[in-house]
């Protein structure tokens, strides 16, 4: 199963508290779901969570599963935080995410064997971001800005947050990891602001979004995988600079250089990665 990959872009959250909703998720279109064991099940209902999770996982509609599993587990002082790993220690667990992640042990403790994905979501996490991109079998940083917000006391999320997701994305790719996840957007029917949230992000560096209903996972999935009219655009750079042998080249009236050719050169060579992943699944 594939958890480290360029094509994963969205991620659905599911209450670890409803396993009805499992394969649901699962058939949602994701490439990626989240089985949530924090901010989505009440105290009282954390050890129900745990099992079902544990059950489920065992199950043979799990085991059929192909859509990589990631489970946010409780945060490391939450006093569930080792049940929560012991529970995640299986092999359709494609991936730990931390929440509220703030120093480099809780993340290497939170190791199962599965890829860690660090939650940044306050002001100390975001202080250490450098720190936390290199810790030790992180796969991906995600940005719960809801959370981070209200930790800031910043009202907004576009401008107002545009250092930090930035920031992010520089930790991310100095590190060498993929792209990180944008948070959440919280409208559910307003299909033109999510979509235009799912569009900003990936214009300022994002490879992903995070999603809080499966209506929101078709905008996402569109929003960050190379449209057809990219990919025409790509293969039309790629063939006039090999019809002149290198070197800057017009097409369609505008100059294209060497990083506008390296550009076409990547949406292709994603594209075709994507057709063979596709065909070996």
């Amino acid at each position: 199963m594939i958890t480290s990959s360029p094509f994963i872009h969205s991620y659905l959250f599911v209450p670890g508290n409803r396993p009805d909703r499992f394969a649901k998720a699962c058939n949602a279109g994701a490439h990626a779901v989240i089985i949530d064991l924090e901010d989505a099940v009440a105290p009282a209902d954390k050890t129900a969570a745990r099992d079902a999770l544990s059950n489920w996982l065992d199950s043979e509609e799990a085991l059929a599963n192909k859509v990589p599993i990631l489970v946010r587990v409780n945060c490391v002082n939450s006093g569930c935080f080792g049940d929560d790993l012991h529970a995640c220690r299986r092999p359709g667990v494609a991936g730990i995410v931390v929440p509220k992640a703030e120093r480099v042990d809780d993340v290497s403790a939170a190791s199962t064997g599965a890829p860690v994905y660090p939650l940044i979501e306050t002001m100390l996490g975001f202080a250490r971001i450098t720190e936390l991109a290199a810790a030790p079998r992180v796969n991906r940083l995600l940005f719960g800005t809801i959370d981070f917000k209200l930790d800031m006391g910043i009202d907004g999320d576009r401008d107002e947050l545009l250092f930090f997701r930035s920031k992010i994305v520089l930790a991310s790719r100095m590190a060498g990891l993929l792209p990180p996840v944008d948070g959440v957007s919280t409208e559910i029917d307003d299909d033109e602001k999510v979509e235009d949230d799912c569009n900003y992000a990936r214009r300022i560096g994002f490879g992903g979004k995070l999603c809080i209903h499966p209506n929101q996972v078709p905008f996402v999935n569109r929003s960050f995988e190379p449209s057809p009219q990219k990919i025409e655009w790509a293969n039309k750079i790629i063939h006039a600079a090999a019809a002149v042998g290198g070197g800057a080249i017009a097409v369609d009236g505008k100059l294209v250089d060497r990083p506008m050719l390296v550009m076409a050169q990547h949406i292709i060579e994603e594209t075709l990665r994507k057709a063979n992943t596709l065909t070996a699944n």
